[in-house]
């Protein structure tokens, strides 16, 4: 099965379609105020609502207050939820909507059992763990691809500095349901490249 593409932190219409005109399956709306990719709920509203069909809209949130979550719900509608922080599983699971879990890349071990942890997530999505005082992804950083737990139980999606260079080298070496990329298409914190888009989804199309 072809490898899915997640383009996020995407902050305009133009840029959402143009991702989903060269064959990315899912954008990503962030909702993360100290993120340069953090979106207004109209904001959102708007790319989503732009949208071809068949395009999955993940809203990403980090530590969000349950309020805000179903506030963003009923204004944006998204198809999915993705839990940056370190949201437990019953706080995830509390929104009657599909989510996925993010995981931070420490030891496989470490990784499985946290998976373990969220029996209702559709998929599981490892990144790189942040510096200290840093903003929850979109840092450029990769993780230790070595470390990538083989018997998650869930779908796993791969991020955490990906771009056009080194995704090949990735998916050369792991099969994941899918891969996550923002800072690596992007000419400058939060300004999407279509070039580096186009890129990117041409990459992993070729790798079948």
């Amino acid at each position: 099965m072809p490898v899915k593409i997640k383009i996020c932190g995407l902050r305009t219409a133009d840029d959402a379609q143009h991702a989903a005109r060269h064959g990315a399956h899912a954008i990503g709306l962030m909702f993360h105020p100290p993120s340069s990719r953090n979106l207004t709920l109209s904001e959102a509203a708007a790319i989503r609502a732009s949208l071809p069909p068949f395009i999955t809209s993940v809203a990403v949130l980090v530590n969000p207050a349950a309020p805000f979550v179903h506030e963003m719900i009923e204004m944006v509608r998204p198809a999915l939820l993705q839990f940056h922080g370190d949201e437990p599983e019953d706080f995830c699971a509390s929104f009657n909507m599909p989510y996925i879990k993010c995981l931070r890349a420490t030891s496989s071990q470490a990784m499985y059992q946290q998976g373990m942890e969220y029996p209702s997530a559709q998929a599981l999505l490892l990144d790189t763990s942040p510096a200290p005082n840093a903003a929850y992804g979109g840092g450029g950083e990769t993780f230790d691809w070595g470390q990538i737990p083989q018997n998650l139980p869930k779908p796993l999606i791969i991020a955490g500095g990906l771009t056009p260079t080194n995704v090949q080298e990735l998916l050369r070496a792991h099969r994941p349901y899918a891969v996550d990329v923002s800072s690596g298409v992007e000419s400058a914190p939060g300004i999407k490249d279509k070039k580096k888009i186009q890129a990117f989804i041409e990459v992993v199309q070729a790798m079948g």
